[in-house]
């Protein structure tokens, strides 16, 4: 798409048209809207990430980001990686610093050092798009530049991202930004370039401690599929009808 072309949609889009119809009145047919039957209809995309196996070593997010033209010294991330720190007074101390990319070497929470013994709990939560069954992204998005495959893989075409930020609003789980060089909307795939040629996806495949693995739910022979049909898993958010497909296993309830 051209420059003049974006400006021109994002500027309709955004501007006093938009203001006075509904989003659906612009609702045009993108090229990767007629590719959206892309994919397997017997494949069904889910993550199972483990709390209790991930020590926050942020080998996770530095593959995500080399793999996935992320700009490493930039404060953006497909996917990241938080601390919690729960102290006696029932409070829960939460950060992840350049989205945990470089590991937890410091005991201090947002600079604040906690006396050890104060702590009752710690534990790390990887977190990255829950590729809902229910995208609440795909919904708003005025030129069907975020779309939805066939096995349940949320993308963006960006030749066809007018950078609205729509979608970037919509997300209840904040895992889109804009990708400070594309200029367009940016999220975790799943790494679906990788697991549709049978490979891992690069935070799987970095992660040595298998807290992160990638299955499919159609496949009751798959052992992410027998996990999250046989074992207590919990997802994030649920309340908001998405139906997120990134399940956990020792969720805790202050995870939102």
């Amino acid at each position: 798409m051209s420059s003049s072309r974006r400006k021109f949609l994002k500027t309709a889009i955004t501007g006093g048209i938009a203001a006075s119809l509904p989003l659906s009145a612009f609702k045009l047919l993108s090229p990767a809207e007629v590719q959206a039957s892309i994919g397997d209809d017997k494949v069904r995309w889910a993550f199972l990430i483990d709390i209790q196996k991930c020590v926050g070593c942020g080998f996770c997010v530095k593959a995500c980001k080399l793999e996935n033209e992320v700009p490493y010294d930039l404060p953006v991330s497909r996917t990241w990686v938080e601390r919690y720190v729960v102290t006696k007074d029932g409070k829960s101390h939460i950060d992840s610093p350049e989205a945990g990319r470089d590991g937890y070497t410091s005991a201090k929470v947002r600079g604040d050092d906690i006396p050890p013994e104060e702590i009752t709990k710690a534990f790390f939560v990887p977190k990255l798009c829950n590729q809902c069954e229910k995208p609440a992204c795909v919904q708003v998005c005025p030129v069907g530049a975020t779309y939805q495959t066939l096995d349940g893989v949320v993308l963006v075409d960006r030749k066809w991202c007018i950078g609205c930020g729509y979608c970037i609003m919509a997300c209840p789980y904040g895992v889109r930004f804009f990708h400070p060089v594309y200029k367009t909307a940016e999220k975790c795939t799943f790494c679906y370039h990788r697991i549709t040629k049978g490979l891992k996806s690069a935070c799987v495949q970095a992660c040595p401690f298998g807290a992160r693995q990638l299955g499919n739910l159609k496949d009751h022979d798959d052992p992410v599929t027998h996990t999250i049909m046989t074992q207590r898993v919990g997802v994030l958010k649920a309340e908001y009808g998405t139906k997120p497909q990134a399940y956990y296993i020792g969720l805790d309830e202050r995870v939102r």
